[in-house]
C-alpha cells in the first residue's frame, strides 16, 4: 500500500528551511553570523525545550535569524523551492500552502517588496513543476504593525492572487488580555473584508497561547469571519466557542509538535483532551507542521504523533486529511 498524500495548511517559511540551506544562503550574501562551526548554527536556529519555554521564544529565533538569512529575492525563491520540495520528499506532502510575510523579507524596506513576492513565486512555480505537487503562498498580516503596514500586505496579496497567493493570515501573539476583546480584533476587520472582496481566502492565529481563554477566538470569529483558524485550541475549554466553530465551520489548523514545544499545552495528554473535545463537538480539524526544521518535525512525525499516542484512530486522521482538501484555499481541479 502506498502511504498517504499528506497537505500542509499551516506552514511558516521562517521554521521550514533545512539548516544547511540556510547556511549556504548566508555564506552566499556574506551575511555575518554570531557562530563560525555549522553544528552552532543548527542549534542557533533549532527550537530546542533548553532554548523554547513559550511562543515568545520560539519566535524570537525566527525574527532575530532565519527571516533575516531569507532576506533577498534570491535567498527566496530558493527557500520556497526548498520547503517544497522537501516537505514532498520527506512526507508525500502533495498539497502545501505556505506562508510568510514578505515585507519581513524586505530589510526594512531596503529592497523591494514585489521582487521579493515575484522570487517567491518563480521558487514555487519551480517545485510544483519538479514535483508534480500543488502549493500556494499564505501572506502573514502582522499583530505588532499599523494598519498602513497590514494595508500593503493585503493589497499585494490581491495583486498576485492569480499567480498563486490565495490567502491572509494574522499572525503574532496575543500577548495580553487586551488583545483578546472583540473592540480590538475589530480593528482588522476592514482589511479581512476587502481581502474577502478581493477574492482571497483568510485565516487567522488566535487561541494558541497558553493562559488565554476562548475570548479571542470568539472574537475573530464574529469579527473577521475567517476561513480557518490557526490552532485555536483554547476554544475546547468553552462550549460556546466550539459552537460558533461548529455553526460558522470555520476549521481549525492544529500543530501538535509546535504546541507541545512552545509549552501552549502541558503534554501530550492535554492535546489528547484537546482534539477529542473538539472532535465530539463536531468542530473541524487538521493537523500540520507549523516549522518543521525549526521544530525538527515533518508531516508524517505530526501524523504518527497522533497516531501512536492513540489521540485519533487511522480512520479519523484520514478524516482529518479529507477536511483538510476539502478546506485547503487551493481550488480543486
Amino acid at each position: 500500500m502506498l502511504p498517504r498524500e499528506l497537505i500542509d495548511l499551516h506552514i511558516h517559511m521562517g521554521g521550514a528551511v533545512a539548516p544547511h540551506i540556510l547556511w549556504s544562503i548566508a555564506h552566499q550574501q556574506g551575511f555575518k553570523l554570531p557562530v563560525k562551526n555549522y553544528f552552532e548554527f543548527v542549534e542557533l536556529i533549532t527550537a530546542s525545550p533548553d532554548k523554547v519555554d513559550s511562543l515568545d521564544s520560539y519566535l524570537k529565533i525566527m525574527h532575530q535569524w532565519t527571516e533575516k538569512i531569507q532576506s533577498s529575492p534570491a535567498a527566496i525563491e530558493r527557500s520556497v523551492y526548498e520547503v517544497i520540495g522537501k516537505e514532498y520528499r520527506s512526507s508525500r506532502v502533495t498539497q502545501i500552502e505556505l506562508r510568510f510575510n514578505p515585507m519581513k523579507r524586505n530589510l526594512h524596506s531596503e529592497l523591494d517588496l514585489d521582487h521579493i513576492i515575484s522570487a517567491a513565486i518563480r521558487g514555487m512555480d519551480r517545485a510544483v513543476l519538479e514535483y508534480d505537487v500543488k502549493a500556494c503562498l499564505i501572506f502573514c498580516l502582522a499583530r505588532e504593525w499599523d494598519s498602513k503596514l497590514n494595508s500593503i500586505m493585503v493589497e499585494k496579496a490581491i495583486k498576485y492572487r492569480h499567480r498563486g497567493v490565495l490567502g491572509i493570515d494574522l499572525a503574532g501573539t496575543e500577548a495580553n488580555a487586551l488583545e483578546l476583546k472583540p473592540e480590538v480584533v475589530s480593528q482588522y476587520e476592514d482589511l479581512f473584508e476587502h481581502a474577502r472582496k478581493g477574492g482571497l481566502k483568510t485565516t487567522v492565529h488566535t487561541g494558541e497561547t497558553k493562559g488565554t481563554g476562548a475570548e479571542g477566538v470568539i472574537a475573530v470569529v464574529e469579527k473577521l469571519k475567517p476561513n480557518r483558524i490557526g490552532h485555536g485550541i483554547r476554544a475546547a475549554y468553552d462550549e460556546s466557542a466550539m459552537k460558533l466553530l461548529k455553526e460558522r465551520d470555520v476549521v481549525l489548523e492544529l500543530c501538535p509538535t509546535s504546541n507541545l514545544q512552545t509549552k501552549a499545552v502541558e503534554g501530550v495528554k492535554e492535546f489528547e483532551h484537546i482534539v477529542r473535545t473538539f472532535w465530539d463537538r463536531g468542530v473541524k480539524i487538521t493537523f500540520n507542521t507549523d516549522g518543521p526544521y525549526l521544530l525538527n518535525t515533518d508531516m508524517s512525525r505530526e501524523i504518527a504523533l497522533v497516531e501512536d499516542n492513540k489521540i485519533l484512530t487511522p480512520h479519523q486522521v484520514d478524516q482529518t486529511l479529507a477536511w483538510a482538501r476539502d478546506y485547503s484555499f487551493i481550488a480543486k481541479h
